[in-house]
Protein backbone atom coordinates (compact mmCIF):
# COMPACT_ATOMS: atom_id res chain seq x y z
CA UNK A 1 0.00 0.00 0.00
CA UNK A 2 1.86 3.08 -1.22
CA UNK A 3 2.33 6.02 1.30
CA UNK A 4 2.14 9.66 0.82
CA UNK A 5 3.67 12.03 3.54
CA UNK A 6 2.33 15.66 3.10
CA UNK A 7 4.93 17.84 5.03
CA UNK A 8 3.91 21.27 6.14
CA UNK A 9 6.00 23.97 5.74
CA UNK A 10 4.15 27.35 6.40
CA UNK A 11 5.42 29.80 8.47
CA UNK A 12 3.96 28.48 11.81
CA UNK A 13 6.01 25.08 11.79
CA UNK A 14 8.66 27.95 12.39
CA UNK A 15 7.51 28.69 15.23
CA UNK A 16 10.70 28.13 18.44
CA UNK A 17 9.78 25.50 20.58
CA UNK A 18 11.99 25.31 23.64
CA UNK A 19 13.75 22.17 24.89
CA UNK A 20 14.55 21.85 28.35
CA UNK A 21 15.36 25.73 28.74
CA UNK A 22 19.12 25.23 27.20
CA UNK A 23 18.43 24.56 23.11
CA UNK A 24 15.70 26.27 21.33
CA UNK A 25 14.25 24.07 17.79
CA UNK A 26 11.27 25.02 15.15
CA UNK A 27 8.39 22.93 15.23
CA UNK A 28 9.74 21.52 11.84
CA UNK A 29 12.91 20.34 13.30
CA UNK A 30 10.61 17.92 15.35
CA UNK A 31 8.75 17.27 12.88
CA UNK A 32 11.48 16.35 10.86
CA UNK A 33 13.35 14.46 13.46
CA UNK A 34 10.20 12.11 13.09
CA UNK A 35 9.80 11.47 9.85
CA UNK A 36 13.27 10.48 9.91
CA UNK A 37 12.62 7.88 12.43
CA UNK A 38 9.43 6.67 10.88
CA UNK A 39 11.92 6.32 7.04
CA UNK A 40 14.51 4.56 8.81
CA UNK A 41 11.92 1.76 10.61
CA UNK A 42 10.39 1.76 7.16
CA UNK A 43 13.96 1.14 5.22
CA UNK A 44 14.71 -1.80 7.89
CA UNK A 45 11.35 -3.34 8.60
CA UNK A 46 8.42 -1.99 5.73
CA UNK A 47 11.10 -1.42 2.66
CA UNK A 48 8.91 -2.70 0.37
CA UNK A 49 6.66 -0.15 0.27
CA UNK A 50 6.39 2.79 -2.11
CA UNK A 51 6.50 6.16 -0.65
CA UNK A 52 6.52 9.82 -1.92
CA UNK A 53 7.19 13.10 -0.03
CA UNK A 54 5.47 16.27 -0.92
CA UNK A 55 5.56 19.90 0.70
CA UNK A 56 2.67 22.07 1.19
CA UNK A 57 2.11 26.09 2.03
CA UNK A 58 0.12 28.21 0.00
CA UNK A 59 1.05 25.81 -3.23
CA UNK A 60 2.39 22.16 -3.38
CA UNK A 61 5.45 20.41 -4.29
CA UNK A 62 6.49 17.17 -4.64
CA UNK A 63 9.85 16.67 -3.36
CA UNK A 64 10.41 12.85 -4.08
CA UNK A 65 7.95 10.78 -6.21
CA UNK A 66 7.48 6.97 -5.09
CA UNK A 67 10.51 5.49 -4.23
CA UNK A 68 11.97 2.92 -2.10
CA UNK A 69 15.13 4.45 -1.61
CA UNK A 70 14.61 6.22 2.02
CA UNK A 71 17.97 8.02 1.52
CA UNK A 72 16.77 9.87 -1.01
CA UNK A 73 13.57 11.03 1.04
CA UNK A 74 15.53 11.49 4.52
CA UNK A 75 17.78 14.00 1.61
CA UNK A 76 15.06 15.59 0.98
CA UNK A 77 14.14 16.40 4.43
CA UNK A 78 17.45 17.89 5.34
CA UNK A 79 16.84 20.42 2.56
CA UNK A 80 13.51 21.78 3.48
CA UNK A 81 12.78 25.07 3.21
CA UNK A 82 10.46 27.99 4.77
CA UNK A 83 7.33 29.32 2.54
CA UNK A 84 4.49 31.18 3.46
CA UNK A 85 0.27 30.25 4.68
CA UNK A 86 -1.19 27.08 4.99
CA UNK A 87 -3.57 25.77 2.75
CA UNK A 88 -4.42 22.48 3.28
CA UNK A 89 -7.09 21.89 0.28
CA UNK A 90 -4.53 22.48 -2.57
CA UNK A 91 -2.25 19.91 -1.06
CA UNK A 92 -5.35 17.26 -0.88
CA UNK A 93 -5.93 17.93 -4.45
CA UNK A 94 -2.25 17.67 -5.43
CA UNK A 95 -1.98 14.68 -3.29
CA UNK A 96 -4.74 13.09 -5.49
CA UNK A 97 -3.16 13.72 -8.96
CA UNK A 98 -0.05 12.29 -7.72
CA UNK A 99 -1.39 9.24 -6.51
CA UNK A 100 -3.83 8.79 -9.20
CA UNK A 101 -0.70 9.29 -11.74
CA UNK A 102 1.21 6.69 -10.66
CA UNK A 103 -1.48 4.16 -9.27
CA UNK A 104 -4.72 4.74 -10.80
CA UNK A 105 -7.87 4.43 -8.93
CA UNK A 106 -7.77 0.72 -7.95
CA UNK A 107 -5.03 1.16 -5.32
CA UNK A 108 -5.48 1.47 -1.62
CA UNK A 109 -3.08 4.23 -0.89
CA UNK A 110 -1.69 5.69 3.08
CA UNK A 111 -1.83 9.49 3.24
CA UNK A 112 0.43 10.86 6.13
CA UNK A 113 -0.56 14.46 7.24
CA UNK A 114 2.56 16.42 8.97
CA UNK A 115 1.68 19.56 10.26
CA UNK A 116 1.27 21.88 13.63
CA UNK A 117 -2.57 21.96 13.84
CA UNK A 118 -3.16 25.53 12.36
CA UNK A 119 -5.36 25.54 9.74
CA UNK A 120 -4.42 28.57 7.85
CA UNK A 121 -5.95 32.28 7.26
CA UNK A 122 -8.39 33.37 4.98
CA UNK A 123 -9.42 31.82 1.68
CA UNK A 124 -7.84 28.97 1.20
CA UNK A 125 -7.36 27.98 5.17
CA UNK A 126 -9.29 24.45 5.89
CA UNK A 127 -11.78 26.48 8.23
CA UNK A 128 -12.83 28.13 4.99
CA UNK A 129 -12.65 24.90 2.66
CA UNK A 130 -15.39 23.35 5.38
CA UNK A 131 -17.68 26.00 5.79
CA UNK A 132 -18.12 26.36 1.95
CA UNK A 133 -18.51 22.86 1.59
CA UNK A 134 -22.12 22.45 0.81
CA UNK A 135 -21.38 25.61 -1.62
CA UNK A 136 -20.19 24.47 -4.23
CA UNK A 137 -20.50 23.64 -7.71
CA UNK A 138 -19.37 20.58 -9.67
CA UNK A 139 -16.06 22.20 -10.97
CA UNK A 140 -14.87 23.31 -7.57
CA UNK A 141 -15.63 20.12 -5.52
CA UNK A 142 -13.55 19.79 -2.31
CA UNK A 143 -11.17 16.81 -3.07
CA UNK A 144 -12.18 14.12 -0.57
CA UNK A 145 -13.44 11.89 -0.25
CA UNK A 146 -10.46 10.77 -2.89
CA UNK A 147 -11.76 8.50 -5.91
CA UNK A 148 -9.28 5.40 -4.26
CA UNK A 149 -9.41 3.92 -0.82
CA UNK A 150 -7.74 6.03 1.40
CA UNK A 151 -6.43 5.72 4.67
CA UNK A 152 -5.09 9.25 6.36
CA UNK A 153 -2.98 9.49 9.40
CA UNK A 154 -2.74 13.28 10.66
CA UNK A 155 0.38 14.00 12.78
CA UNK A 156 0.02 17.31 14.83
CA UNK A 157 3.45 18.79 16.64
CA UNK A 158 1.13 20.10 19.35
CA UNK A 159 -1.00 18.70 22.60
CA UNK A 160 -4.70 18.20 22.32
CA UNK A 161 -4.58 20.75 24.70
CA UNK A 162 -3.26 23.44 22.08
CA UNK A 163 -5.37 22.40 19.68
CA UNK A 164 -8.40 22.57 22.10
CA UNK A 165 -8.06 26.57 22.72
CA UNK A 166 -9.05 26.67 18.86
CA UNK A 167 -11.53 24.65 16.66
CA UNK A 168 -8.74 23.26 15.17
CA UNK A 169 -9.41 19.90 16.30
CA UNK A 170 -13.23 19.94 15.28
CA UNK A 171 -11.95 20.58 12.03
CA UNK A 172 -8.99 18.08 11.70
CA UNK A 173 -11.86 15.73 12.74
CA UNK A 174 -14.06 16.52 10.20
CA UNK A 175 -11.36 16.64 7.46
CA UNK A 176 -10.47 12.70 8.60
CA UNK A 177 -14.32 12.29 8.56
CA UNK A 178 -14.58 13.43 5.00
CA UNK A 179 -11.75 11.22 4.25
CA UNK A 180 -13.26 8.36 4.92
CA UNK A 181 -12.86 8.08 8.31
CA UNK A 182 -10.10 5.13 8.59
CA UNK A 183 -7.40 7.04 9.73
CA UNK A 184 -6.60 8.55 12.92
CA UNK A 185 -4.98 12.17 14.25
CA UNK A 186 -2.08 11.88 16.92
CA UNK A 187 -1.26 14.25 19.40
CA UNK A 188 1.62 14.95 21.65
CA UNK A 189 1.09 13.97 24.89
CA UNK A 190 3.07 16.53 27.48
CA UNK A 191 5.08 19.34 26.33
CA UNK A 192 6.78 19.54 22.90
CA UNK A 193 10.08 17.89 22.96
CA UNK A 194 12.11 15.10 20.45
CA UNK A 195 11.10 11.90 22.89
CA UNK A 196 7.18 12.98 22.94
CA UNK A 197 7.55 13.36 19.24
CA UNK A 198 9.26 10.01 18.89
CA UNK A 199 6.96 8.46 21.20
CA UNK A 200 3.83 9.84 18.71
CA UNK A 201 5.56 8.29 15.67
CA UNK A 202 5.86 5.44 17.52
CA UNK A 203 2.64 5.15 17.48
CA UNK A 204 2.32 5.95 14.21
CA UNK A 205 4.44 3.01 13.57
CA UNK A 206 2.35 0.71 15.38
CA UNK A 207 -0.75 1.71 14.01
CA UNK A 208 0.43 1.51 10.11
CA UNK A 209 3.76 0.25 9.65
CA UNK A 210 4.38 -2.87 11.60
CA UNK A 211 5.36 -5.56 10.30
CA UNK A 212 2.89 -9.03 9.98
CA UNK A 213 5.03 -12.11 11.06
CA UNK A 214 3.44 -15.50 11.12
CA UNK A 215 4.41 -19.30 11.54
CA UNK A 216 3.69 -21.29 7.87
CA UNK A 217 3.06 -24.87 9.06
CA UNK A 218 2.56 -27.96 6.96
CA UNK A 219 2.23 -31.06 9.16
CA UNK A 220 5.93 -31.25 11.02
CA UNK A 221 7.33 -28.56 8.96
CA UNK A 222 7.14 -24.55 9.63
CA UNK A 223 8.86 -21.31 8.63
CA UNK A 224 8.84 -18.30 9.93
CA UNK A 225 7.38 -15.75 7.20
CA UNK A 226 6.36 -11.98 6.81
CA UNK A 227 3.19 -11.11 5.06
CA UNK A 228 3.38 -7.85 3.22
CA UNK A 229 1.27 -6.10 3.16
CA UNK A 230 0.13 -6.18 6.51
CA UNK A 231 -3.63 -8.16 5.76
CA UNK A 232 -6.48 -5.71 7.09
CA UNK A 233 -9.25 -7.00 9.40
CA UNK A 234 -12.16 -8.36 7.08
CA UNK A 235 -16.07 -7.46 8.06
CA UNK A 236 -18.16 -9.84 6.89
CA UNK A 237 -21.81 -7.79 6.19
CA UNK A 238 -24.46 -10.77 6.24
CA UNK A 239 -23.38 -11.21 9.99
CA UNK A 240 -25.73 -9.83 12.58
CA UNK A 241 -23.17 -8.24 14.95
CA UNK A 242 -20.18 -7.67 12.79
CA UNK A 243 -17.01 -8.13 14.07
CA UNK A 244 -13.54 -7.85 12.38
CA UNK A 245 -11.69 -10.73 11.86
CA UNK A 246 -8.38 -10.49 11.34
CA UNK A 247 -5.72 -12.80 9.90
CA UNK A 248 -4.22 -15.44 12.36
CA UNK A 249 -0.50 -15.55 13.00
CA UNK A 250 -0.71 -19.58 12.96
CA UNK A 251 -0.62 -20.12 9.21
CA UNK A 252 -2.14 -24.06 8.41
CA UNK A 253 -1.83 -25.75 5.13
CA UNK A 254 -4.62 -27.99 4.56
CA UNK A 255 -3.94 -29.90 1.50
CA UNK A 256 -3.21 -29.10 -2.42
CA UNK A 257 -4.65 -28.72 -5.65
CA UNK A 258 -4.24 -28.01 -9.26
CA UNK A 259 -4.02 -24.99 -10.65
CA UNK A 260 -6.65 -25.85 -13.21
CA UNK A 261 -9.52 -26.96 -10.68
CA UNK A 262 -9.46 -23.38 -8.27
CA UNK A 263 -8.76 -20.99 -11.58
CA UNK A 264 -8.88 -17.89 -11.20
CA UNK A 265 -11.03 -17.46 -8.33
CA UNK A 266 -12.57 -13.87 -6.48
CA UNK A 267 -10.08 -13.24 -3.61
CA UNK A 268 -10.25 -9.79 -1.44
CA UNK A 269 -6.14 -9.15 -1.00
CA UNK A 270 -2.81 -10.45 -2.05
CA UNK A 271 -0.03 -10.55 -0.15
CA UNK A 272 4.09 -11.40 -0.56
CA UNK A 273 5.07 -14.08 1.76
CA UNK A 274 8.54 -13.86 2.48
CA UNK A 275 10.56 -16.00 4.85
CA UNK A 276 12.45 -14.78 7.99
CA UNK A 277 15.89 -16.07 8.15
CA UNK A 278 16.36 -16.84 12.76
CA UNK A 279 18.95 -15.29 14.05
CA UNK A 280 21.29 -17.54 16.01
CA UNK A 281 23.01 -16.00 18.71
CA UNK A 282 26.70 -15.87 19.10
CA UNK A 283 29.08 -16.47 21.53
CA UNK A 284 31.02 -13.21 22.55
CA UNK A 285 34.59 -12.85 21.20
CA UNK A 286 37.70 -11.67 22.89
CA UNK A 287 39.52 -8.51 21.59
CA UNK A 288 41.76 -10.80 19.87
CA UNK A 289 39.56 -12.82 18.17
CA UNK A 290 39.17 -9.74 15.19
CA UNK A 291 40.78 -11.25 12.54
CA UNK A 292 39.11 -14.66 12.71
CA UNK A 293 35.56 -12.43 12.92
CA UNK A 294 36.00 -10.91 9.95
CA UNK A 295 36.80 -14.16 7.93
CA UNK A 296 33.26 -15.66 9.38
CA UNK A 297 29.86 -15.58 7.23
CA UNK A 298 28.12 -12.81 7.95
CA UNK A 299 24.19 -13.48 9.45
CA UNK A 300 22.40 -13.13 5.67
CA UNK A 301 24.88 -15.60 4.11
CA UNK A 302 24.41 -18.31 6.82
CA UNK A 303 20.75 -18.06 6.42
CA UNK A 304 20.89 -17.72 2.86
CA UNK A 305 22.38 -21.68 3.24
CA UNK A 306 20.39 -22.98 6.26
CA UNK A 307 17.53 -24.99 4.97
CA UNK A 308 14.00 -23.21 4.83
CA UNK A 309 10.44 -24.59 4.50
CA UNK A 310 9.27 -21.76 3.12
CA UNK A 311 11.67 -21.92 0.19
CA UNK A 312 11.19 -25.75 -0.46
CA UNK A 313 7.21 -25.12 -0.73
CA UNK A 314 7.38 -22.23 -3.59
CA UNK A 315 9.81 -24.17 -5.68
CA UNK A 316 7.47 -27.42 -5.18
CA UNK A 317 4.20 -25.18 -5.79
CA UNK A 318 6.20 -23.86 -9.31
CA UNK A 319 7.40 -27.37 -10.40
CA UNK A 320 4.43 -29.03 -9.79
CA UNK A 321 1.58 -26.30 -10.87
CA UNK A 322 -0.36 -26.87 -8.00
CA UNK A 323 -1.24 -24.34 -5.23
CA UNK A 324 -1.57 -24.81 -1.16
CA UNK A 325 -4.52 -23.78 0.50
CA UNK A 326 -4.37 -22.24 3.68
CA UNK A 327 -6.26 -22.17 6.47
CA UNK A 328 -6.37 -18.50 7.80
CA UNK A 329 -8.52 -18.82 11.19
CA UNK A 330 -11.83 -20.44 11.81
CA UNK A 331 -13.71 -20.78 8.57
CA UNK A 332 -11.36 -18.54 6.62
CA UNK A 333 -9.49 -20.04 3.75
CA UNK A 334 -6.60 -18.72 0.87
CA UNK A 335 -4.70 -19.79 -1.06
CA UNK A 336 -0.40 -19.80 -1.59
CA UNK A 337 0.52 -19.89 -4.77
CA UNK A 338 4.12 -18.95 -7.42
CA UNK A 339 3.91 -15.71 -9.11
CA UNK A 340 6.46 -14.70 -11.89
CA UNK A 341 7.68 -11.10 -12.02
CA UNK A 342 10.01 -12.18 -15.15
CA UNK A 343 11.23 -15.19 -16.98
CA UNK A 344 13.94 -15.29 -14.41
CA UNK A 345 12.19 -14.08 -11.30
CA UNK A 346 8.91 -15.30 -9.05
CA UNK A 347 7.65 -14.91 -5.64
CA UNK A 348 5.66 -17.13 -3.35
CA UNK A 349 2.46 -15.08 -3.02
CA UNK A 350 -0.84 -15.72 -0.89
CA UNK A 351 -4.33 -14.50 -1.58
CA UNK A 352 -7.03 -14.48 0.68
CA UNK A 353 -10.90 -15.63 0.22
CA UNK A 354 -14.03 -13.98 1.51
CA UNK A 355 -14.58 -15.88 4.82
CA UNK A 356 -16.63 -18.74 5.20
CA UNK A 357 -16.84 -22.50 4.89
CA UNK A 358 -17.36 -22.37 1.06
CA UNK A 359 -15.56 -19.50 -0.80
CA UNK A 360 -15.05 -20.78 -4.19
CA UNK A 361 -18.46 -22.71 -5.28
CA UNK A 362 -16.91 -25.09 -7.32
CA UNK A 363 -15.06 -26.60 -4.60
CA UNK A 364 -17.92 -26.93 -2.54
CA UNK A 365 -16.98 -26.96 1.25
CA UNK A 366 -13.33 -26.68 1.65
CA UNK A 367 -13.79 -29.20 5.09
CA UNK A 368 -15.23 -31.21 2.34
CA UNK A 369 -11.87 -31.89 0.49
CA UNK A 370 -9.81 -34.78 1.11
CA UNK A 371 -6.79 -36.83 0.17
CA UNK A 372 -7.21 -38.62 -3.80
CA UNK A 373 -5.24 -41.99 -1.82
CA UNK A 374 -8.63 -41.90 0.25
CA UNK A 375 -11.21 -41.91 -2.40
CA UNK A 376 -12.61 -45.13 -3.71
CA UNK A 377 -11.71 -44.81 -7.89
CA UNK A 378 -9.38 -41.80 -8.71
CA UNK A 379 -11.05 -38.81 -9.36
CA UNK A 380 -8.79 -37.59 -11.97
CA UNK A 381 -8.89 -40.48 -13.78
CA UNK A 382 -6.41 -43.48 -14.14
CA UNK A 383 -5.01 -41.18 -16.85
CA UNK A 384 -5.89 -37.84 -15.54
CA UNK A 385 -8.44 -36.91 -18.53
CA UNK A 386 -11.46 -35.92 -15.79
CA UNK A 387 -11.76 -33.84 -12.97
CA UNK A 388 -14.30 -34.03 -9.94
CA UNK A 389 -14.60 -30.09 -10.56
CA UNK A 390 -17.02 -28.41 -10.44
CA UNK A 391 -18.57 -29.95 -7.53
CA UNK A 392 -22.51 -30.33 -9.25
CA UNK A 393 -24.91 -28.98 -6.17
CA UNK A 394 -27.72 -30.86 -5.04
CA UNK A 395 -30.38 -28.26 -6.17
CA UNK A 396 -30.45 -26.91 -10.04
CA UNK A 397 -29.45 -23.63 -10.04
CA UNK A 398 -32.09 -21.31 -11.75
CA UNK A 399 -29.43 -19.80 -14.07
CA UNK A 400 -29.00 -23.19 -15.28
CA UNK A 401 -32.95 -23.75 -16.53
CA UNK A 402 -33.73 -23.00 -20.25
CA UNK A 403 -35.64 -19.65 -19.19
CA UNK A 404 -37.07 -17.05 -21.29
CA UNK A 405 -35.82 -13.59 -21.33
CA UNK A 406 -36.92 -10.64 -23.38
CA UNK A 407 -34.49 -8.32 -22.92
CA UNK A 408 -35.17 -6.54 -26.79
CA UNK A 409 -38.90 -6.27 -28.49
CA UNK A 410 -37.12 -8.29 -31.08
CA UNK A 411 -36.85 -11.55 -29.10
CA UNK A 412 -40.52 -11.69 -27.63
CA UNK A 413 -41.68 -10.90 -31.49
CA UNK A 414 -39.26 -14.18 -32.36
CA UNK A 415 -41.22 -16.37 -30.13
CA UNK A 416 -45.07 -15.22 -31.31
CA UNK A 417 -43.80 -15.41 -34.89
CA UNK A 418 -42.23 -19.01 -33.96
CA UNK A 419 -45.74 -20.31 -32.60
CA UNK A 420 -47.88 -18.58 -35.66
CA UNK A 421 -45.34 -20.85 -38.32
CA UNK A 422 -46.67 -23.36 -36.10
CA UNK A 423 -49.99 -22.64 -36.17
CA UNK A 424 -49.72 -22.75 -39.88
CA UNK A 425 -48.79 -26.22 -40.40
CA UNK A 426 -51.06 -27.98 -38.03
CA UNK A 427 -51.87 -30.23 -37.46
CA UNK A 428 -48.19 -31.68 -38.64
CA UNK A 429 -46.60 -29.48 -36.04
CA UNK A 430 -49.18 -30.12 -32.83
CA UNK A 431 -46.45 -30.78 -30.46
CA UNK A 432 -44.02 -28.49 -31.35
CA UNK A 433 -46.92 -25.82 -31.48
CA UNK A 434 -48.18 -26.43 -27.95
CA UNK A 435 -44.33 -26.76 -26.35
CA UNK A 436 -43.38 -23.24 -28.08
CA UNK A 437 -47.40 -22.12 -26.61
CA UNK A 438 -46.79 -23.31 -23.08
CA UNK A 439 -43.47 -21.54 -22.84
CA UNK A 440 -44.35 -18.18 -24.15
CA UNK A 441 -47.33 -18.93 -21.18
CA UNK A 442 -45.28 -19.39 -18.37
CA UNK A 443 -43.14 -16.47 -19.20
CA UNK A 444 -45.82 -14.34 -19.73
CA UNK A 445 -47.24 -15.81 -16.04
CA UNK A 446 -43.65 -15.05 -14.15
CA UNK A 447 -43.96 -11.78 -15.81
CA UNK A 448 -47.43 -10.74 -15.16
CA UNK A 449 -47.74 -10.28 -19.01
CA UNK A 450 -51.11 -10.89 -18.81
CA UNK A 451 -51.78 -8.72 -22.16
CA UNK A 452 -49.46 -10.90 -24.43
CA UNK A 453 -52.27 -14.00 -23.41
CA UNK A 454 -54.64 -12.20 -24.82
CA UNK A 455 -52.96 -10.85 -27.57
CA UNK A 456 -51.94 -14.39 -28.66
CA UNK A 457 -55.02 -15.71 -27.93
CA UNK A 458 -56.58 -12.85 -30.67
CA UNK A 459 -53.89 -13.72 -33.40
CA UNK A 460 -54.49 -17.64 -33.11
CA UNK A 461 -58.36 -16.64 -33.23
CA UNK A 462 -57.29 -14.57 -36.49
CA UNK A 463 -55.51 -17.54 -37.87
CA UNK A 464 -58.53 -19.67 -37.52
CA UNK A 465 -60.70 -17.77 -39.50
CA UNK A 466 -58.09 -17.42 -42.35
CA UNK A 467 -57.28 -20.92 -42.77
CA UNK A 468 -58.04 -21.84 -46.41
CA UNK A 469 -60.75 -24.06 -47.57
CA UNK A 470 -57.74 -27.04 -48.10
CA UNK A 471 -56.68 -26.72 -44.52
CA UNK A 472 -57.66 -29.82 -42.33
CA UNK A 473 -60.24 -29.93 -40.08
CA UNK A 474 -58.04 -30.62 -37.07
CA UNK A 475 -56.63 -27.41 -37.68
CA UNK A 476 -59.15 -24.92 -36.68
CA UNK A 477 -60.37 -26.98 -33.29
CA UNK A 478 -56.49 -26.82 -31.96
CA UNK A 479 -56.37 -23.03 -32.98
CA UNK A 480 -59.84 -22.44 -31.19
CA UNK A 481 -58.83 -24.88 -28.26
CA UNK A 482 -55.65 -23.39 -27.54
CA UNK A 483 -56.88 -19.04 -27.75
CA UNK A 484 -59.71 -19.94 -25.37
CA UNK A 485 -57.16 -21.38 -22.73
CA UNK A 486 -55.31 -18.37 -23.10
CA UNK A 487 -57.75 -16.10 -22.71
CA UNK A 488 -59.14 -18.26 -19.29
CA UNK A 489 -54.64 -17.83 -18.40
CA UNK A 490 -55.45 -13.99 -18.81
CA UNK A 491 -58.18 -13.99 -16.53
CA UNK A 492 -56.19 -14.66 -13.34
CA UNK A 493 -58.32 -17.75 -12.57
CA UNK A 494 -56.23 -19.73 -10.37
CA UNK A 495 -57.42 -22.97 -12.45
CA UNK A 496 -56.15 -21.72 -15.82
CA UNK A 497 -53.38 -19.05 -14.56
CA UNK A 498 -51.24 -21.70 -12.42
CA UNK A 499 -47.90 -21.66 -13.20
CA UNK A 500 -47.28 -25.12 -13.83
CA UNK A 501 -50.32 -25.75 -15.60
CA UNK A 502 -49.73 -26.57 -19.05
CA UNK A 503 -52.27 -26.54 -22.49
CA UNK A 504 -52.04 -30.39 -24.31
CA UNK A 505 -53.80 -30.40 -27.63
CA UNK A 506 -57.44 -30.94 -27.90
CA UNK A 507 -58.99 -34.56 -28.25
CA UNK A 508 -60.47 -34.68 -31.63
CA UNK A 509 -62.19 -37.67 -34.17
CA UNK A 510 -59.69 -35.89 -36.60
CA UNK A 511 -56.58 -36.48 -34.08
CA UNK A 512 -54.75 -39.67 -34.17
Amino acid sequence: MPTVVLMDVSLSMTRPVSLDGIEEFQRKNLAVHGLNMLFEHMASNYRLEFTALMAFSSLWELLVPFTRDYNALQEALSNLEDYDKTCLELALQGVSSVVQQEWGNGCPCQVVLVTDGSLGIGKGSLRHSLQTLKHRGDDKKFPLPYPFPTKMFILCIANAEELQMTDAMENLEELLHLSGGDGQIFTVDGPLCMKSVQAMFGMLIDRAYSPFHAVLHCGNLSSDVQVFPRPEPVVVDEEVEPIPRAVSTDLEIVGFIEIADISSPPVISRHLVLPIAVSKEVDEVGTGATDELEEEPSASQMAGKSPNFCVLLHGSLKVEGMVALVQLGPEWFGMLYSQADSKKKSNLMMSLFEPGSDPLPWLGKISHLGPVSEAAENPYGEDDSKSPFPVQPQVKRSYAQNVTVWIKASGLQTDVQKILRNARKLPDKTQTFYKELNRLRKAALAFGFWELLKGVAELLERECTMLPDSAHPDAAFQLSHAAHQLKLASSGDSQYAAFDHNIVPMHTDFSS
